[in-house]
């Protein structure tokens, strides 16, 4: 029953598709993408330039992670058990993710925050940060990702401290620290 569910929209995007949307379905060889605009040289929404080659800007392991949506082995990140005071930063654009006070030790294997950077009570139109719903995990869950270059950062979980409940478990090769001027 699922595979003709999944036919379905492919039809009916094949049949009315214009030529720029065909080669959009040849190139990613998903039905479900297609083209959002038909405009040539409109930017994205993002403050990146969306011609950034991030295979060159990023190390392979922050590239896997960052772009294609890893995960850093547990117990092997160089933010884990590191406590200087000072702030959490985009490895992709350099936006602040997350202060060192909000830090804590979790024992998961991952660096874990209470609340992001700009957090204000649950209030975070300010933070530079965005939820994603994820099913990757094998259960329902929350992806966590930079707003302004749309980077993986981590997942986010319901078994924190308070005063949020709340546990960001962010990858270390996602993050760029910067300790704060004395």
């Amino acid at each position: 029953m699922s595979r003709y569910l999944l036919r379905i929209p492919y039809i009916f995007l094949t049949k009315g598709a214009t030529s720029t949307t065909k080669t959009v379905l040849t190139k990613k060889g998903s039905a479900f993408v297609r083209p959002i605009h038909t405009c040539s040289g409109l930017l994205s929404l993002t403050r990146y330039d969306e011609n950034t080659d991030w295979q060159k800007k990023l190390s392979p392991e922050q590239y896997v992670v960052t772009r294609e949506k890893g995960t850093e082995v547990p117990f092997s990140g160089v933010y884990l058990n590191h406590y200087e005071v000072g702030m959490y930063h985009c490895v992709c654009c350099d936006a602040p993710l997350f202060s060192s006070e909000s830090k804590y030790d979790s024992g998961t294997g991952w660096p874990s925050f209470k609340q992001a950077h700009g957090t204000w009570e649950r209030d975070e139109s300010h933070a530079s940060i965005v939820r994603r719903p994820d099913n990757s995990l094998g259960h329902a869950g929350t992806e966590i990702l930079c707003k302004h270059c749309d980077a993986h950062l981590g997942h986010v979980f319901e078994d924190g401290p308070d005063p949020t409940g709340e546990r960001f478990c962010i990858n270390s090769v996602a993050l760029n620290f910067k300790p704060k001027a004395k």
